[in-house]
Parts: C-alpha cells; structure tokens; sequence
C-alpha cells in the first residue's frame, strides 16, 4: 500500500459507548507514536441515548449514529465494546460489510457463535483482531519470557487462582450477573485467563469440566435496574462485606466461584479457579516444568515472579526473583499495546501475536466449562474449527485499502 501518510487516514468507529470504550482513546495516542501510521475515531454508533450522549461529548467531531450498520461507508475499522451477547451479531455485520472489527473479548458467549465469527471472517477476507490484551500484560510476557528460555524445563502443568475481590461492583451490578447476557463469567472474566493458560502450557484446551456455584450474591436481595449508568458510578471500595452490597441486577444467576480443570492438546494438564467475594483482587500463576517451577506475587508494576529450581522444603525466596514492570493497577498499557497492534494489523498489514483462533479456543474452554457445571461436571471435549478457516488465519493478511 505504500506508506500510510501518504494515503486516507485509517478511519475508525466505536460500536458501544459503555466502560470498555475507553480503550477507543489509545486511537490516537498509537498513531501518535508512530511515523508510518495515521487513524483517528471517526464515528460512534449506540443504541442508548446516553450512549450517543456520552459519544458527542467525547468525540465531538465524529458521526454519531444509533446502529452500527449506519457505519457502513463511513469507517474502514469498527472497535466493538458492546455487551457481550451482541459481540457475534455485530461483528458478523461489520466483517460482511468490509469493516475490520477490533472485537473486545470474549469473542462470543458460546463456541457456535465464536466459529460463527471466524467463518465470516475467513470467507470474507476482512481483518479481524480480538481484544485479548492481557497477553500484553507485563506479567504475562514475563513469565512467558521465563518458559520460552527453559528456566523452569518443559511445561507440564499450569495453575491460575483468581481472587476477583471487585467482582461484585464489577460483574453483580448490571447484565454481567444474568446468565441469559453473558452465560458465565467464565466467558467475560476468566478468557483473560484461559487464554494465558494456553499461551504459558504451549497448547488449546482439548478437555474441559467444571464446577461452581451461586455462592454469596445470590443472598443478596437488594436489587434495582441500573439501566443508563457505567460501572464508574457505584464503584467503591467501600462496599463491603460482599452480603451487604446494594443495588445488585434485578437478575443474578451467574456462579460466583467457579473451577476448571483443562488438559490441553499437548497432554499438559491445567486449572482455573475463581472467586468474586474476595477481600483482594489479583491473579495467581503457577507454571510447573520438568526443572522447576514460576509463581507470580502481585501481577502488576511492583508485584514479582519466583523460580524455584532446586529440592527443598518449604521456601518463599526461590532461587530466582524478576520484577513485574508495568502500570501499578489496570492494564492500560496493555490496551495500547493491542490497540497499537490491531491499527498497524490492519492499515500496514503486520502479522499479530494473537490469532483469532486463540480467542475461540479462550471461548471454547469457557463455555463448555461453564456447560459441564451445569450439568454435573461431566467432561466434554472441544470441536475442531473447520480446515479452511484454521488456514486462513495461518496466513497473513493484507493491509486495508483506503
């Protein structure tokens, strides 16, 4: 294509004004650091009014629309943050219309609707990146630093507890508690997780059980609809001791501690644990290898990850400590990080380090976790993709022509 200055700027659009749409302001800090890369937010579709609303107050240049089809002619990539329901939907229209789509994670709610997706890419040829930016998280590359120079040997199981200590402001409050919307917070929360399960073990989730519960919320009988506020407006500390939260969606079925136990296409065996009425919020990893093992202590700017390699008792020291570098709460530099990487994927045609295959595998695990909960933890293995559609992610694809 040449170089992108010399060519129309990359133009973008938001679907879905809500919480995660503020990684739509990376647009401009990623092309800012760049010199062969221009884009820019250029439209903003919402179904709300106060959606649309909050759109022209942010943007104050762009179209603002009610539907994400208004878009068509409009932008060459469309940043989807709407809920996760709408995720294939939307995406699917986008894809079919020729818009690159940046779609937050999950994927989708189900495995049907995550293939769904990728066939519509595939057959379509029209880019498609998935927001899994805890890839890029600063632990994450770390410890994958770690295994990829064989500290800890060849990897023979993985471990992840999550203490989601926020989980009732973040996930109780609003649609994210009614399994009709999200399915499980297997899906919305923990494909971070699975997804990094996979990158540290070397492989997909083959096999899948799960187990969980509706263990605390459920208790909770102060409810009201919250329709028209963010997640900013009830957050707070404050709120504590998980059975005295208020104000919870008028609809809570989604578990709030969950298990899995995974073995992966390569025989490594793997767990997931997570729990929303913690007094801390972080993750725990625990990579085993045939020579040792890593652990991470905090798993943002300030926290560390151990190595043991040598036989002993009990001992928190190990053998090995690194520093996590990184922001010291959130993950903002990762959001720029992805962004960063969809924008130059799409307008330069730069290979990613995240396949949509990846993301569906992420869904995969999550979905039919949350399938064997609720059905009495009877094991269940994963479907393949269809052939074409593994090929067509296999192979790079071309930058967008503007």
């Amino acid at each position: 294509m040449g170089d992108a200055r010399t060519a129309r700027p990359l133009r973008v659009g938001i679907v879905g004004m809500g919480q995660r749409a503020a990684i739509a302001r990376h647009v401009a800090e990623a092309a800012a650091a760049a010199t062969d890369l221009e884009a820019r937010v250029v439209a903003v579709a919402d179904v709300t009014d106060h959606g649309r609303e909050r759109a022209r107050v942010e943007y104050p240049d762009a179209l603002v629309v009610a539907q994400h089809g208004d878009l068509v002619g409009a932008v060459d990539a469309a940043i989807v943050t709407t809920p996760d329901w709408t995720h294939a939907a939307i995406a699917i229209d986008l894809l079919r219309a020729g818009i690159a789509v940046y779609l937050e994670k999950p994927l989708a709610i189900t495995v049907e609707d995550a293939d769904a997706v990728l066939n519509t890419a595939a057959e379509t040829g029209t880019p498609l990146y998935v927001g899994h930016n805890f890839r890029h998280a600063a632990v994450v590359r770390l410890m994958r630093a770690i295994v990829d120079r064989g500290e800890i040997g060849q990897v023979k199981a993985v471990w992840c507890r999550h203490f989601v200590g926020n989980g009732g402001d973040y996930y109780f409050k609003d649609w994210h508690a009614d399994r009709a919307k999200v399915n499980s917070l297997l899906l919305q929360k923990a494909s971070h997780d699975l997804d990094v399960i996979h990158a540290l073990g070397g492989g997909d989730t083959a096999r899948v059980v799960g187990m969980g519960s509706l263990s605390v919320y459920g208790d909770v009988t102060d409810r009201r609809d919250r329709s028209g506020e963010l997640m900013g407006d009830w957050f707070s500390l404050d709120n504590w001791p998980p059975l005295e939260q208020t104000g919870l969606n008028p609809v809570v079925d989604v578990e709030d501690v969950s298990m899995v136990m995974m073995t992966l296409d390569n025989g490594v065996q793997a767990s997931y644990e997570q729990c929303h009425f913690t007094p801390d919020y972080w993750r725990n990893y625990t990579v085993i290898g045939t020579e040792g093992r890593l652990e991470n202590i905090g798993d943002t700017g300030g926290g560390v990850v151990k190595v043991w390699t040598h036989r002993r008792g009990w001992d928190v020291a190990g053998d090995r400590e690194y520093p996590i570098a990184g922001v010291e709460s959130g993950h903002a530099d990762a959001d720029l990080v992805t962004m960063t990487e969809f924008l130059r994927h799409v307008a330069l045609g730069e290979p990613t380090t995240l396949s949509p295959i990846a993301a569906r595998a992420a869904v995969a695990a999550g979905a039919l976790a949350t399938r064997s909960l609720r059905n009495g933890s009877v094991p269940i293995d994963v479907p393949p993709l269809p052939a074409a559609t593994i090929a067509h992610f296999s192979t790079p694809t071309p930058a967008v022509t503007r």
